[in-house]
C-alpha cells in the first residue's frame, strides 16, 4: 500500500546514539533519504516456475528482497522500524554514501507486462506519485523494458513542476537469477534517487542515467538495452557516479508540483515506406484522429512526386489535425534543407526536431489534451522544448573559473577528474562567501562560469539557497530559484531553506519559496513545540512566519498544548489576539484536559482570561492579515 504506514514507528537517525544504534564503518551518523518504489511488473521481478518459465508472482519480489543482505540491512531496519511485515526496506550504508537509503515497495495488482501498458497505466503511475509526493525524496519505477521509454516520456510531460527525481528501470534478466542486470539497475537507481538532486523523469539502464524522454530501446539482448541518441546521459555510473549537472533541466518558474492526468488518445504514428498508398495515408488521417507523428526518411523527406499524399496532408492540417515530422533514423533530426522537407512545411506539417518517436507521441497526447490552449498554441508548444525532449538551439557556453584554475595550477592538477573534484569543493564555498556578503553580482558570475549543481551542498549539507534564506537576501533567493535551486534539500540537521526563512522571519522569502513548491514538512510535534516556545516568548513575528508557511495555528506539542495555551499561561495578550484572529481554537484541551483559559486562571493571568472569555461563545476567524502578508 502506498503511504507511510511506518511513520509512527520512525525514529530520526540523528537520535541513533540514544536508541543504541551506531553506524558501522562510516562512523558518521547518516541522514535518511526515503524512496518509493512502484513495482508495475516486467522481467526484473519475475521468478521461474516448476517448468523454468518466467512468470510474475504476487509479493514474491518484496519477500525475496528482504532475504538479501545487500538489498536490505535487516539489523538496522529492525532497530529503527521494528519487525512488522510492512516496515520499510533499508540499503546497507557505506562510507561514501551521503544518506541512508530507506525504501518502500508498492506492488501493483495485477502486475502488468509492459506490452500491455496503456495510457490508463501512465495516469495511474502519475497519480500514485502524486499521492506520496510529500512523503518521499525520490521515486523508482520498476517496469518492463518493451514500452519503458513510452512510459518515461509520458510521465515527463504529465508530472508538471517536478522537483524530485523519478527513475524508471527494469532488466533483461530477472533480478534473482544468477547472471542478472537487474541487481545493478535497481540498486543504482535507489542510490541515485536518494542522493542526487536531479529533478527529472529519468531512465537508468546499464551504466547510464538518461533523460527519460530522450531514450529508446535498441536491443532485446544487450544489458545496455537503452540509448539516448541525441542527448548525452545525465550521469555515467562506474566506481563513481559522475553527474553532468549542466545538462539537467530544473523547474525555474513559480508553481507547485501537479499531475496532468488527461491525455488525448486520438493520436498515432505513421511511418512512411516506399510505395505507400494515398488511400492508406488518407484513411490514417480521418476522424477520430487529431494528431499524427509522421516518421519520414532521413532529415525529414517524403517522395516529392507524390502530390496525392501532399493533398491528403494539406487537407488534414486545414481540418486542425496536428502533424509532426520526425526522422526514421535513430540519431539526427529533421530539417527543410531538401525540397521534400520544405513541401511538408508548406503543407502545414510542423517540425519535431530530434524527438524520439516515444517522446513525440506522448508529447502530442499531452499537448492535445490541454483544452485551455487553442490550435495555434498547441502547434507552438509541440515545437517548444518543454522537458528537454528536443534540441532546437545550441546550449550556452560554460566558462571555467579563474580561482579554480589558479588552485588547480598551484596543486599541479592535470586530469579532468581531479579538476571536477576540486570544483565540487570550491564551488559551494565560493557561493556561500558571495551570499554571506550579499554580493549578487559575484553570485551571478559564479553561476555563469561553473558547470556545477546550483544545489550542491557544503560540509553541513547546506546549499546556497539555505544561506540566502538565512541571510534574507531576496535578490539572491530569486536568482537561485530562477535557475532551478531545489527548495527541498535538507541539511545535516534536517532543515530546509523554508525553515531558515522562518527562523529569520523573512516573510517575502517564505512566500516566494512556497510559490516554488516548498512545504513545511517537519514532524507535527516538532512544529507544535517550536510554535509553543515562540508563543511563550511573545514573539508575534515568528508565529506569523509559521502561519504564512502553512503551519496549523492549533498545532499541538508533545503535551497536547497549542500556542494559545502558552500565550495564555504567559499572559501574552497580543499573541492571543494574533492567534485567535487566525482561527486558533480556544476550547482545545491539553493531555490533562486544560483549555487555554484554564491555564490562564491557574496562574492568575487576568488579561489573558478576559481576552479568552470574549471568545468563549464565538471564535472570530479573520485571515485578512495573513492574506495581506502573502
Amino acid at each position: 500500500m502506498i503511504g507511510n504506514d511506518c511513520q509512527v514507528m520512525k525514529k530520526n537517525i540523528c537520535n541513533g546514539e540514544k536508541d543504541g544504534i551506531k553506524e558501522d564503518s562510516a562512523s558518521e551518523i547518516k541522514p535518511e533519504s526515503r524512496v518509493l518504489v512502484l513495482y508495475t511488473g516486467g522481467t526484473i521481478g519475475m521468478t521461474r516456475n516448476e517448468s523454468g518459465v518466467l512468470v510474475p508472482k504476487a509479493n514474491a519480489f518484496v519477500n525475496n528482497v528482504r532475504k538479501y543482505s545487500y538489498m536490505h540491512d535487516r539489523s538496522y531496519a529492525e532497530k529503527v522500524y521494528g519487525t512488522a511485515a510492512t516496515s520499510p526496506l533499508v540499503l546497507p550504508c557505506t562510507a561514501t554514501d551521503k544518506c541512508r537509503v530507506v525504501y518502500e515497495v508498492s506492488e501493483y495488482s495485477p502486475l502488468c507486462d509492459s506490452s500491455d501498458m496503456t495510457m490508463d497505466d501512465w495516469i495511474r503511475i502519475a497519480n500514485d506519485i502524486k499521492k506520496s509526493y510529500d512523503d518521499f525524496d525520490g521515486f523508482v519505477i520498476l517496469h518492463g523494458t518493451d514500452t519503458l521509454s513510452y512510459t518515461a516520456s509520458a510521465l515527463s510531460f504529465m508530472l508538471e513542476a517536478l522537483d524530485k527525481i523519478v527513475i524508471l528501470t527494469g532488466s533483461q534478466v530477472p533480478i534473482f537469477d544468477t547472471r542478472s542486470d537487474g541487481m545493478n539497475n535497481f540498486l543504482t537507481s535507489l542510490v541515485i534517487a536518494a542522493n542526487y538532486n536531479i529533478p527529472e523523469v529519468c531512465v537508468f539502464f546499464g551504466t547510464n542515467l538518461m533523460r527519460g524522454n530522450r531514450t529508446s530501446k535498441v536491443s532485446a539482448v544487450s544489458f545496455e538495452a537503452f540509448h539516448s541518441p541525441n542527448f548525452s546521459p545525465l550521469a555515467a555510473v562506474g566506481i563513481k557516479i559522475e553527474v553532468n549537472y549542466s545538462s539537467i533541466m530544473r523547474p525555474c518558474k513559480p508553481g507547485n508540483f501537479t499531475v496532468h492526468s488527461r491525455l488525448n488518445r486520438k493520436v498515432g504514428l505513421l511511418r512512411l515506406f516506399p510505395g505507400i498508398t494515398a488511400e492508406l495515408v488518407k484513411a490514417f488521417l480521418q476522424s477520430p484522429t487529431e494528431g499524427v507523428i509522421l516518421q519520414t526518411y532521413g532529415s525529414g523527406n517524403v517522395p516529392s512526386n507524390r502530390e496525392d499524399i501532399f493533398a491528403d496532408i494539406r487537407a488534414a492540417t486545414r481540418r486542425g489535425i496536428i502533424i509532426v515530422n520526425i526522422t526514421q533514423c535513430t540519431a539526427g533530426c529533421v530539417s527543410d534543407i531538401y525540397e521534400a522537407g520544405k513541401l511538408l512545411e508548406e503543407a502545414g506539417v510542423i517540425s519535431g526536431f530530434d524527438m524520439t518517436p516515444e517522446a513525440a507521441l506522448t508529447k502530442l497526447a499531452y499537448v492535445l489534451s490541454k483544452n485551455e490552449w487553442d490550435i495555434e498554441k498547441k502547434r507552438q508548444m509541440m515545437q517548444t522544448n518543454l522537458r528537454g525532449e528536443l534540441t532546437s538551439r545550441q546550449p550556452p557556453l560554460i566558462y571555467e573559473s579563474d580561482l579554480v584554475n589558479a588552485v588547480a595550477t598551484s596543486l599541479k592538477l592535470s586530469s579532468k577528474a581531479e579538476f571536477e573534484e576540486l570544483t565540487s569543493i570550491l564551488f559551494p564555498a565560493m557561493l556561500d562567501a558571495a551570499l554571506v556578503k550579499c554580493d549578487v553580482t559575484k553570485l551571478e558570475l559564479l553561476l555563469k562560469e561553473h558547470d556545477a549543481d546550483v544545489s550542491q551542498t557544503n560540509v553541513d549539507g547546506r546549499t546556497a539557497l539555505h544561506i540566502a534564506c538565512c541571510k534574507g537576501n531576496l535578490d539572491a533567493v530569486q536568482r537561485l530559484l530562477a535557475i532551478g535551486a531545489n527548495v527541498h534539500v535538507k541539511d545535516r540537521f534536517h532543515r530546509t531553506p523554508l525553515i531558515d526563512a522562518i527562523d529569520s522571519d523573512h516573510h517575502e522569502i517564505i512566500n516566494i519559496l512556497l510559490k516554488h513548491g516548498a512545504k513545511l514538512d517537519e514532524d507535527d510535534d516538532v512544529i507544535g513545540s517550536e510554535m509553543c516556545r515562540t508563543a511563550a516568548a511573545g514573539n508575534e513575528r515568528r508565529l506569523l512566519s509559521f502561519l504564512i508557511a502553512g503551519a496549523n495555528v492549533s498545532q499541538k506539542d508533545v503535551s497536547g498544548r497549542t500556542s494559545l495555551h502558552l500565550a495564555a499561561l504567559h499572559n501574552s495578550v497580543s499573541v492571543l489576539k494574533l492567534l485567535l484572529n487566525h482561527g486558533a481554537n480556544p476550547t482545545c484541551t491539553d493531555m490533562i484536559g486544560h483549555t487555554p483559559y484554564d491555564l490562564a486562571k491557574l496562574v492568575g493571568a487576568t488579561e489573558a482570561m478576559e481576552c479568552l472569555s470574549l471568545t468563549a461563545d464565538e471564535t472570530v476567524v479573520n485571515n485578512q492579515f495573513i492574506d495581506n502578508e502573502r
